[in-house]
């Protein structure tokens, strides 16, 4: 896991003075741009937002709709993406292909690549299954699954020499290949995400990815995600 990374390749700047100005539009006569000047600074602007739209549970999340931001998202294995896009509301998704970058699996096969860097395994470690089941992962185990990574790749290698197209030779790769993957969230979609994604009974690598997202949302919106830290992370409450 240490490999994971969630990086901001772009974000609507002041971002909670934007929602202001969307929710003080909503009962001002005037045309809102033409006050800008009188707009209160971002911080407070995000403590105006806590107390008229989130506090209290009144659940006003449309104006936190309008600002962006933009992530890149890398190393995560492929059951991550199958996971996040199946919660897809105002979140838009471009992922790595299998089917045209497959060259990075024929570098591990060569040993020019760690098959670490390619391939996702859990670390050893103590675990337990939906049913509450708990199992131990063993390095043996570990080193076994690692080998057999390696012999995927191989095999991949094998079938592209063989003329095979690589959305057929694709088949045979290991289902945790790492991906790398843009993804785009309004505010309230990325509440929406960790909402989902940061509780304890989702999936281990989920939960590491909202973790690596979460600081990002503290810097582009400090008020808000303070809110959102004290009110509903890891809270399993239904999603806004």
């Amino acid at each position: 896991m240490d490999k994971f990374r969630v990086e901001v390749i772009a974000q609507t700047p002041n971002p909670q003075q934007v929602i202001y100005a969307a929710m003080h539009q909503d009962y001002s006569e005037n045309l809102v741009y033409d006050e800008r000047e009188k707009w209160p600074n971002e911080s407070k602007a995000g403590e105006l937002i806590v107390k008229h739209l989130l506090s209290g549970g009144r659940g006003h999340y449309g104006p936190l709709e309008h600002p962006q931001i933009v992530l890149n998202c890398g190393y995560f294995p492929h059951s991550v993406m199958q996971q996040v896009r199946t919660h897809r509301v105002g979140i838009s998704f471009d992922v790595q292909s299998n089917r045209y970058t497959g060259s990075r699996i024929i570098q591990a096969a060569q040993g020019l690549k760690s098959i670490e860097e390619v391939f996702y395994l859990r670390p050893v470690g103590e675990y337990s299954n939906r049913q509450g089941k708990h199992y131990t992962y063993t390095e043996e185990q570990r080193q076994s699954d690692l080998e057999w990574c390696l012999e995927a790749a191989k095999r991949y290698q094998q079938m592209v020499e063989m003329g095979i197209s690589e959305e057929h030779a694709r088949g045979i790769i290991p289902f945790d290949v790492r991906q790398h993957f843009v993804v785009s969230l309004n505010g309230r979609s990325l509440m929406h995400l960790l909402d989902l994604r940061y509780k304890l009974d989702a999936q281990l690598e989920c939960q590491k990815l909202c973790e690596h997202i979460f600081p990002h949302f503290q810097s582009w919106m400090p008020e808000v995600a303070k809110w959102y830290e004290k009110n509903r992370l890891k809270k399993a409450k239904l999603s806004p």
